[in-house]
């Protein structure tokens, strides 16, 4: 027996209403340009809309002009998706919060997840969104998720509820120990300044 290896995230399919509510919040909302447009080959009824999140990836929604927004919360019993993320830069980050506001957006404010911060708001369909923005940049050759696993590692090891910058920062020390070379014979913390 053998695997099916994921590379990534191909794209993820939503069920939206209308064409407009769904090019009206992908884009005019967060900014993921409308890329193309097809009618759903498994339904002729339906139009397929294409965003591009920002990586390259795909947000793909169904729609049909029959259907209408209901702002109702989707639902979040096993096996239904909870909410989806999305990577913001730290510059947009910071200006989330008013720029839903002079929406008049509900949303949750700013969430401290330790290794990141968060703000939780509802698309027109009653779908959970989250703005997610990281607190460090992984080291080059690195990806977050190795900063994540290693900094994993030390929290389980101190014996620490949840994972914290001290932990991150301590994580991206080790992960450069482990793939950069030096010629110094002992790597460990040091005094240049001879203080007592």
């Amino acid at each position: 027996m053998r695997k099916l290896q994921s590379q990534g995230v191909h794209h993820i399919t939503l069920v939206g209403a209308d064409r407009q509510t769904s090019i009206d919040f992908w884009e005019g909302i967060l900014g993921m340009p409308f890329v193309f447009e097809q009618p759903n080959l498994d339904r002729a009824s339906e139009s397929h809309l294409y965003f591009d999140p920002g990586d390259g990836r795909l947000i793909t929604v169904f729609t049909d002009e029959n259907r209408k927004p209901d702002p109702k919360r989707t639902p979040t019993d096993i096996g239904c998706v909870h909410h989806i993320a999305f990577a913001v830069s730290r510059a947009t980050f910071q200006q989330a919060v008013e720029r839903l506001t002079e929406r008049e957006i509900k949303h949750s404010g700013v969430k401290d997840r330790g290794f990141m911060d968060s703000i939780y708001f509802e698309d027109p369909l009653g779908l959970l969104i989250e703005l997610a923005s990281y607190r460090f940049e992984p080291p080059a050759g690195h990806s977050h998720a190795e900063v994540l696993m290693e900094a994993h590692k030390i929290r389980v090891a101190r014996g620490d509820y949840a994972i914290t910058e001290v932990h991150l920062a301590d994580a991206i020390e080790t992960l450069i120990e482990r793939s950069r070379p030096t010629l110094s014979a002992d790597r460990s913390p040091k005094d240049p300044y001879g203080s007592p």
